[in-house]
């Protein structure tokens, strides 16, 4: 038998199996071979039988809870597997691949917090494990946790060639995260199978192709890409191929919105909708239709279509942040954590970069226009930005991971210190940009408003552009977004939460602004569009520059630059406008309940109603 095996010869190792007349008296190794084979065949319940006798002859054996831990899976009897796998752990908890396994169940059930916890595990015993990396870094993703699926997936471009299947996981995650040239190139060199599976993969990654073109503003190849997946051919496709025709029809749709077909991407949109019962698709499919209707002015379907996606999203939040939705709940933690005038007059006085040193902080609530400052900056050869990042968050977790509390102990901090977080800072910098050089680094975060602590410590003379914009076009903006962050799914999923969060915000930033004295510059998005060459001649100024003028070409730039990982990717492109000025006009009555909320933070800011 184990030599039919080593073979790889299952059949054989059946027949052989057959003939073992007294399973309880049969040798360990027989018994085992022959649950392999059983398996092999399809014929799981006789395979768990198997597997569970040798755990009850052997409890003490890990490797045979791990057995019946992955037949259990394969045989959806999922109560059973997690208790085999916990058990296996339990006896064997170096075993990095007993921790793969579990993750892989958890994430078959799509308890994605419980699988990036296994799958991180697996990554911590065993950090080569290939695989490991790649399923933490897909549950890292669905988390919301974009720096850890960064982490995981640091050397990817080195990885061997990976399985189809694999390459689309591993491309998908790629491409969200802007790594577009990685990931088309894990795509071509993906390993197909032989036999029937094969075609459909090749659709597959013909229609994520086609989604990383449109996401990269390249409409016209996304297009030229589904030429070989028509419509058609996805709707003729059996039931279980229900992920191929469901990514082939969101990149017809999207493709199809950005050519202004509109009517046709919102009919293929309703039909992703309600094509599947999971929150995620259903909530971005949502999303996108209210988005249409929204552009064909046909607000009810937009607010009915707003309303079935924030639904979804809450069902999907409601597995990772199940505390956020209790009343009183604070979805901007970061807000809670405040430096007054008395702690920050015993901050110790430290060495730091000076101003052209120091990266430009690009800041403001979401949905504010940032990302439009950034292509501007960007467009300038001056500057360099990196995209979306929260590595000042980052060092704050650092900090508290090193038992140090946040704020309150930056105040202690050494000059050893605060070295070594710029050093951290510069490193993971440069792994984004390596080729920064002599520019000025641009990082835009908007929520790094709420870290002004941690930039003040590490960045004091740091330049700081606070973009600004009517409130109520923000809050309706950030309403109508598909956001990944699980906490701000729960946030956006009402004006009310959002006012009150958007309140928040601000009052922080006002009283550290108070207290840290720091540079800002206000850039309000009514006034940039309506006296763009003043404005751009005023960035200047603030940033010292001796030519702003390469800033005002940021549309083509952008057009040129590709993939732009904020839901702004096609907008930026478009140049300065005014149709998203007084936005909310149209949705008045929905605001009526939170303006008093509102009033007193927009008054300040400078808007009325």
């Amino acid at each position: 038998m184990l030599a039919a095996y080593q073979a790889g010869d299952m059949p054989r190792v059946q027949a052989l199996g057959e003939s073992i007349t007294d399973i309880a008296s049969a040798d360990d190794t027989a018994v085992l071979l022959y649950g392999a084979a059983l398996q092999y065949v399809g014929r799981l319940d006789e395979s768990i039988a198997l597997f569970r006798h040798l755990t009850q002859r052997h409890p003490g054996v890990s490797e045979y809870w791990n057995n019946l831990g992955l037949v259990a899976r394969e045989a959806g009897d999922y109560t059973l597997a997690e208790d085999a796998l916990l058990k296996a752990i339990a006896l064997g908890p170096s075993n990095a691949q007993t921790h793969y396994n579990l993750g892989l169940l958890y994430s078959q059930q799509q308890r994605w917090l419980l699988a990036r916890e296994s799958l991180l595990e697996a990554v911590g015993l065993a950090g080569d494990f290939v695989e490991a990396r790649l399923q933490a870094a897909y549950a890292c993703h669905f988390c919301g946790d974009t720096r850890g699926a960064e982490v995981m997936l640091e050397d990817a471009a080195q990885w061997p060639p990976q399985a189809a299947d694999q390459a689309l996981i591993l491309a998908t995650i790629l491409s969200s995260l802007g790594y577009q040239k990685t990931a088309f190139q894990t795509l071509d060199r993906a390993v197909l199978p032989e036999g029937p599976a094969r075609a459909a993969l090749v659709m597959r990654i013909v229609a994520l192709r086609a989604s990383m073109h449109e996401r990269s503003n390249d409409v016209h190849e996304a297009a030229r890409e589904l030429e070989v997946l028509p419509v058609a051919t996805l709707e003729a496709l059996p039931a279980g191929d229900w992920e191929l025709r469901h990514a082939g029809l969101q990149v017809h749709a999207s493709v199809a919105s950005r050519r202004g077909e509109l009517d046709y991407a919102a009919a293929l949109f309703a039909r992703l909708q309600g094509e599947r019962d999971e929150a995620h698709l259903q909530a971005n499919a949502a999303f996108s239709l209210a988005s249409i209707r929204d552009k064909q002015g046909r607000r009810d379907e937009a607010r009915q279509a707003l309303r079935d996606a924030h639904a979804a999203q809450l069902r999907f939040a409601r597995d990772f942040v199940p505390e956020l939705l209790e009343e009183g709940s604070q979805p901007l933690d970061m807000v809670q954590h405040n430096v007054d005038r008395l702690a920050h007059d015993r901050w110790s006085a430290l060495r730091a970069p000076r101003s052209h040193e120091s990266p430009v902080f690009v800041v403001g609530f979401p949905r504010s226009g940032t990302t439009l400052l950034e292509q501007m900056l960007d467009s300038h050869p001056d500057f360099r930005s990196m995209d979306e990042r929260a590595f000042i968050y980052e060092l704050i977790k650092r900090m508290q991971l090193a038992g140090q509390s946040y704020p309150a102990d930056l105040a202690g901090l050494s000059q050893a210190n605060v070295d070594q977080l710029r050093d951290i800072y510069a490193n993971v910098v440069s792994k984004v940009v390596p080729d920064l050089g002599n520019r000025r680094l641009v990082d835009k975060n908007p929520l790094n408003m709420l870290c002004l602590p941690m930039i003040m410590r590490l960045f004091p003379e740091a330049r700081i552009i606070l973009c600004l914009r009517h409130p109520c076009d923000v809050l309706l903006s950030c309403y109508m977004q598909p956001f990944r962050s699980p906490a701000f799914m729960v946030l956006c999923s009402t004006l009310e939460r959002l006012a009150r969060g958007y309140v928040d915000a601000f009052e922080q930033w006002f009283r550290h602004v108070e207290v840290f004295a720091p540079r800002v510059l206000e850039w309000r998005y009514e006034s940039v569009v309506s006296r763009f060459d003043e404005h751009i001649a005023r960035l200047g100024q603030f940033l010292e520059l001796d030519d702003a003028t390469p800033m005002a070409r940021f549309a083509e730039h952008a057009r040129a630059k590709g993939f732009i990982s904020t839901p702004s990717y096609a907008q930026v492109t478009e140049g300065i406008h005014r149709k998203a000025v007084n936005r909310w006009h149209a949705y008045r009555d929905l605001f009526e309940p939170v303006l008093p909320t509102l009033r007193p933070m927009m008054e300040r800011l400078g808007y009325s109603i």
